[in-house]
């Protein structure tokens, strides 16, 4: 990025000096705005229990329809995310900051009033509107208000900032839950998105692209359409514990071949959402693989560790928001230092280390049962964030170094579609894994269990311990073979969880870049600067697409 005394006529907003004076402050409310975009996730991954028990402690919610309130959220926000982009390009960023976090301020409030589940999963998808346009805006002021040579320590504190907020958000909840409704986990947005709103307000400068291009509607509508089917028919897999029945199969090929035709349909336009070109790049393929893995693998063991440590081990949702705590330190402390890291030992060998270090962590399920000591736990936490923050950083600066600065807007909409649809394919494949292998272990122990009620019992452990409450003293006799089965079942699916993250370990270690020595860094050469009048920083004037004003991926 150019020198912010670069001569130049301020955008409509801050000036671009006083922007760049204020840059930390403007990154600690980007990083306000992550938080809570962040802290969703995190605190419905606790609250999952209490929504799936019936009325009037939750609403009571089918394993599926827990996992459709977490797709719902992601596959919005990854399907508009390259539209949200171009809309902030042509309107101006910062109009779309404060657009998007008001819809999810909106669509929070309505979650909370949620009498049934389809209400919760429509007003998700809601959330999922607003930090689709989010997402994109604050990666690009924060390409505006910081130097180049200052973006990787500011893109590693914003990483490490996601730690923070999966500390804040399970122990948030397990207070809220344990004095509130189940509804208060998503009210607790509303006051934090006003704060947002106002500081948006007085510190973010706006920025416009003045030639941003055609939104690619039909390619949009494409993705959203094939991912939508393909997940619905994994998730209807696990319901039904088979894949070859035809309400499976049906929707999963549909799913496949729409998405066929978006790739199809990508490579012809001449405004394409995403541009496959990209993957040709072994670096960035390989970079984006692995947020697509990493976060695959580990989306679907955050869904069933609520389960095992509050259905199995017994403890309240508060509790099991502490014991998350080393998971959010270890990104907190190691984020912010992963690129020195990096500059010593190359990003390959960091990245292919945190990968084999969350698949140790993930793997380590498979060894846990329902006496296992808690501090073992909260080892196997740490480790997995530590292993997230010698990824995130190192793949983000090789998503960068990857693509010309022109492209820098595409390939972080890329970079956070395939985090954002690695995580919802996460909790579907691994919660239809433990959905089935669940089905049939504790199948052969309902046979004392009335015939209207067996399908039900069968379906996840809470539904069979509210089958055997609802039993009384006759079905006391499925909760310890209840506890057995998800057990197993989740040791099965941590194997699952931890080879994927073995392959993502394989992908960097072939593909992503080693160490780049002093000579290799002297002899790159930097991106051409744009034309005096445009090199403002922080001002969106008029100008090509290399000026910064595009996103950066977390």
């Amino acid at each position: 990025m150019p020198p912010s005394s670069a001569p130049s006529p301020p955008s409509p907003g801050t000036p671009a000096s006083a922007s760049h004076r204020r840059r930390w402050a403007i990154l600690a409310v980007l990083m306000l705005s992550l938080l809570i975009v962040v802290l969703d996730n995190s605190i419905l991954n606790v609250a999952v229990k209490t929504i799936a028990s019936p009325a009037p402690t939750g609403i009571g919610a089918t394993q599926s329809e827990l996992e459709w309130a977490i797709n719902s959220y992601t596959l919005v926000f990854a399907g508009l995310l390259f539209a949200s982009g171009l809309l902030g390009d042509r309107f101006g960023r910062k109009r779309s900051l404060l657009f998007g976090i008001t819809v999810f301020g909106i669509g929070s409030a309505l979650a909370a009033l949620s009498t049934t589940p389809g209400e919760l999963i429509a007003y998700r998808a809601v959330m999922g509107l607003g930090a689709a346009f989010v997402m994109p805006a604050t990666l690009a002021v924060l390409m505006n208000v910081f130097e180049r040579d200052e973006q990787p320590k500011a893109i590693g504190i914003w990483a490490g900032s996601v730690g923070l907020a999966i500390a804040i958000g399970p122990i948030t909840g397990g207070l809220l839950l344990e004095h509130f409704w189940w509804g208060s986990i998503f009210l607790v947005n509303v006051p934090v998105v006003l704060l947002a709103l106002a500081l948006m307000a007085w510190l973010v400068p706006e920025s416009k692209d003045p030639a941003p291009g055609r939104i690619d509607l039909p390619g949009v509508l494409l993705s959203v359409l094939g991912l939508v089917l393909l997940v619905y028919g994994i998730i209807r897999g696990g319901e039904l514990a088979s894949f070859t029945d035809v309400t499976v199969l049906l929707p999963s090929l549909a799913g496949l071949a729409v998405l066929v035709g978006f790739v199809l349909y990508e490579k012809r336009t001449h405004h394409p959402a995403l541009d496959i070109s990209y993957f040709r790049k072994p670096a960035f393929s390989a970079a984006v693989a692995a947020v697509a893995l990493v976060f695959f693998a580990l989306m679907g063991v955050t869904f069933f560790s609520a389960f095992y440590l509050q259905s199995v081990r017994g403890y309240t949702a508060l509790e099991s928001g502490l014991l998350i705590l080393p998971l959010a330190v270890a990104q907190m402390a190691f984020a912010p230092r992963a690129r020195l890291v990096v500059e010593r030992f190359g990003a390959r060998v960091v990245c292919t280390a945190g990968m084999l270090a969350v698949a140790v962590g993930l793997g380590a399920f498979a060894l846990f049962d329902a006496d296992t000591p808690i501090w073992l736990l909260g080892v196997v936490f740490f480790l997995q964030g530590a292993g997230m923050a010698h990824i995130m950083p190192p793949v983000t600066v090789a998503i960068m170094q990857a693509l010309p600065r022109e492209k820098a807007g595409s390939g972080s909409a890329v970079n956070n579609t395939f985090r954002q649809v690695g995580g919802a394919l996460g909790v579907a494949v691994l919660g239809s894994v433990l959905s089935s292998t669940y089905r049939g272990e504790i199948e052969g122990h309902l046979g004392s269990v009335p015939a209207a009620l067996r399908d039900t019992a069968g379906e996840s452990i809470e539904a069979t311990l509210a089958v055997a409450e609802k039993l009384g003293p006759a079905g006391q006799g499925l909760v310890a073979p209840a506890y057995d089965a998800f057990v197993d079942a989740m040791q099965v699916t941590a194997l699952g969880s931890a080879a994927v993250a073995v392959i993502g370990a394989v992908v960097v270690a072939l593909f992503l870049p080693g160490r780049t020595t002093a000579a290799q860094a002297t002899a790159t050469p930097a991106p051409a600067p744009a034309p005096a009048p445009t090199q403002a920083a922080g001002a969106g004037v008029p100008g090509s697409r290399t000026e910064a004003g595009e996103s950066v991926p977390k």
